[in-house]
């Protein structure tokens, strides 16, 4: 994150005085998007900086979650700066200004070199991490925008038709939003408590309830305390005379093989000691 920190605060520079100097409303809506990945880098940063925190007796599970609070506002400031871009597009069209389409198209150039480039440094890191895809995500959307910079560069250049430019920047606009589902639909069900992606809590509680000397399972729950770290919580009933902490082992076991959740909370108790429970049959039901 850091060289792409770099890379884009150079073509930041290299789109703002761009745009100015060529007139060009598509160049400086890729300046706002590429000044919205600086910011993206930036929280990235001190968010995974925050998430490696030790944790207290007061924040048990440190500040993990930093991670994810850092992607849900960048996804917030994807929105914003695409609302800026349609603005501004929009405007513009109604008043269109004379574009330099060769120093747009060279600006687009550089931009899209720059763009590939941190792109694919980013995405050499660890891809579970959501606060490292969120800067990824950004990082490609520019890519593409500058490949709108350039169509609108070599439109001008060849026809003279300057309306391209802001057309060009409602089509990344809408590319920027079209990227935010994600950023902002990940980091909620990770704060709402949702059961992580490709995890189906039945089938878990089916899972369970196979390992023998399992009888029941009730009070299941299985959630994210932040990308890449599942937990899960229940009481397991097991059947009269079965050895719990044998039991309790064979489900944690099976868990961690089948599902990669490492992190468990496991009451046990033995056959009817406790009443209203959710059978295996129920699961299949519900």
């Amino acid at each position: 994150m850091w060289v792409a920190l770099a890379v884009n605060a150079v073509m930041l520079a290299a789109a703002v005085v761009g745009g100015v100097l060529t007139h060009s409303v598509a160049l400086l809506a890729e300046a706002g998007h590429v000044l919205s990945d600086v910011g993206a880098i930036a929280i990235g940063l001190v968010a995974a900086r925050l998430a490696a925190v030790a944790p207290t007796p007061e924040r048990t599970f440190g500040l993990q979650r930093s991670e994810i609070l850092g992607a849900l506002a960048n996804g917030i400031v994807l929105v914003a700066v695409s609302v800026l871009i349609i603005f501004g597009a929009v405007v513009r069209l109604a008043n269109p200004a004379d574009v330099a389409g060769g120093g747009v198209l060279a600006l687009g150039l550089v931009g899209l070199a720059g763009n590939v480039f941190a792109t694919l440094v980013l995405a050499s890191g660890e891809r579970s991490d959501i606060n490292l895809e969120a800067v990824l995500r950004h990082s490609a959307a520019d890519a593409l925008g500058s490949l709108g910079v350039i169509v609108a560069g070599a439109v001008v250049l060849a026809t003279g038709w300057d309306r391209i430019d802001p057309i060009v920047s409602l089509l990344i606009a809408a590319l920027i939003l079209a990227g935010c589902w994600r950023l902002l639909k990940e980091p909620v069900a990770v704060l709402m408590e949702a059961a992580p992606p490709g995890i189906e809590v039945r089938d878990v509680g089916r899972a369970m309830c196979a390992v023998p000397g399992v009888a029941e399972i009730h009070d299941l729950h299985v959630w994210s305390v932040t990308s890449g770290f599942p937990a899960l919580a229940a009481h397991v009933v097991v059947e009269r005379g079965v050895d719990r902490d044998v039991a309790r082992m064979h489900v944690e076991q099976m868990l961690r093989d089948r599902y990669s959740i490492h992190h468990t909370t496991l009451q046990l108790v033995e056959g009817d000691a406790a009443s209203g429970l959710i059978a295996l049959e129920d699961l299949r039901d519900r």
